[in-house]
């Protein structure tokens, strides 16, 4: 019944979470069309534009088709109708894996974290194929399997990383606790899985972080730019407030061409182009006001920039060796190695796949190659952070170091002693010897206190 009843709660959270991406891209959008072609406009066409984008936002690529009569209005050349947009928005997929996430560690909890995950899942991709079988436009198509994978896949890797996390900490009575006593037999290395996923995410939060910060500081210099292609678009209020809420849903994407910036081979704004701290090379660029934060030039200094994701790996692995016993033989330092190289390998894998996400095409001909390289993004950052981590985790430690984690083995082995028998208390009942007068057979301590009781006169002798 519980099981049942924990299936019952994944389904529902996956309901809500499609949903609520639903609405929020429903909500706005049902506002715009409003604005844009008042109360008597063909709502037809609304709820296929909001599952057309609801796709888009999971990773699946359109297929843009511009019909004729547009071309011959805009002057756009035949070879340019048709073409694909695939760079993928990351707002709504970090909602989803976040929310997705949240209903595994719920799963988890109430002890039923695989079925909890595969319920969710199966749910999502319900409704994703509900989505994608009436939300069909004309002029953005969609290819059918991935519009029903995709997002289906995103919640279960959502929902297993939170589920798992959950799981492994505190048991599952099943699959994972058979394999947490296999990594447990082997005492050496029982801590490097759980090291190396700590360092990884002290790394993933480090360089997300830096490169946030050098995207805001970005806006500082360069916002007259931005503002400056704003006002060359020569749209209104509502064309400003389209491009202005496009934009925020792509924030995600730029950090990760932000990262792939910081660690050195860059990212790309048209084929035959390149943005990276060794050197700019631009050609016409679109007149997408974002892009107005993309630097004119650079030099070979800017690649000091690259020291972020290495002080990152630093910072990773720092925060690993604080809670790891040091040993000085050469297994202890294979150990450490082994945890370096694997919070590497994590941190790139990670930064890969966020790649393949944010590069694609936006538009047709130079448009076609947009966004980081995926392997050169991956193969740079990961180098980077393996360099800051095994700084750290190889180095030999300090004396102060040394000092506090034998003062902390020290306390924890005197915890793990048996308490000592308490004395007893003396007995109340024992005697107590009361000297009124001097006797020399009492005992030295019976005398404390003694006062000598006053003499009669009549028994003075002369």
């Amino acid at each position: 019944m519980q099981r049942l009843l924990v299936a019952l709660l994944a389904a529902f959270d996956a309901a809500i979470a499609a949903a609520v991406g639903l609405v929020v891209l429903l909500a706005p959008l049902t506002l715009l069309w409003t604005l844009a072609f008042g109360i008597t406009a063909d709502w037809g066409a609304l709820w296929p534009l909001t599952g057309t984008l609801w796709q888009f936002g999971h990773g699946v690529p359109l297929a843009v088709t511009i019909p004729a009569e547009l071309l011959v209005a805009l002057a756009i050349p035949p070879e340019a109708a048709t073409f694909a947009v695939s760079v993928t928005p990351l707002a709504f997929l970090l909602f989803t894996l976040l929310f997705a996430a949240r209903s595994g560690r719920r799963a988890a909890s109430s002890g039923a974290w695989l079925l909890g995950s595969l319920s969710g899942a199966v749910v999502f991709s319900l409704i994703s194929a509900g989505v994608a079988l009436t939300a069909r436009l004309d002029a953005a198509q969609t290819p059918l399997p991935l519009a029903i994978v995709l997002p289906a896949a995103v919640y279960l890797v959502g929902a297993l990383c939170g589920a798992v996390r959950i799981a492994w900490e505190d048991g599952d009575g099943g699959l994972l606790d058979r394999l947490h006593d296999r990594v447990d037999a082997r005492a050496d290395w029982a801590p490097v899985p759980a090291a190396v996923v700590r360092g990884a995410a002290f790394a993933l939060v480090g360089i997300v972080g830096a490169s946030a910060l050098a995207l805001a500081l970005t806006t500082l210099f360069r916002g007259g730019e931005v503002v400056a292609l704003f006002q060359s678009a020569r749209v209104d209020a509502l064309g400003a407030t389209v491009l202005t809420l496009a934009q925020l849903l792509y924030l995600p994407t730029i950090v990760v061409w932000t990262a792939s910036w910081l660690a050195g081979p860059g990212f790309a704004v048209g084929v035959g182009t390149a943005v990276s701290p060794a050197g700019t090379q631009l050609g016409v660029v679109p007149g997408i006001p974002v892009f107005g934060l993309l630097p004119e030039n650079s030099s070979i200094w800017m690649l000091i920039v690259v020291i972020v994701p290495v002080a990152a790996g630093a910072f990773s692995g720092w925060a690993v060796r604080s809670r790891l016993v040091w040993e000085g033989t050469p297994l202890g330092m294979v150990q450490r190695a082994v945890i370096a190289g694997g919070i590497a390998a994590v941190t790139a894998g990670i930064a890969a796949l966020a790649a393949v996400f944010a590069h694609g095409s936006i538009g047709p001909g130079r448009l076609s190659d947009v966004g980081p390289s995926v392997g050169p993004f991956a193969l740079a950052l990961g180098v980077e952070v393996l360099i800051g981590a095994a700084i750290l985790l190889l180095s030999p430690r300090n004396r102060d170091e040394l000092a506090e984690e034998r003062t902390d083995r020290w306390l924890a082995e005197m915890t793990e002693l048996e308490p000592l028998p308490e004395t007893p208390a003396p007995a109340s009942d024992v005697p107590v010897r009361e000297v009124t007068a001097f006797d020399d057979t009492a005992p030295l301590d019976d005398l404390r206190g003694f006062t000598a009781p006053p003499v009669d006169p009549a028994d003075r002798r002369d």
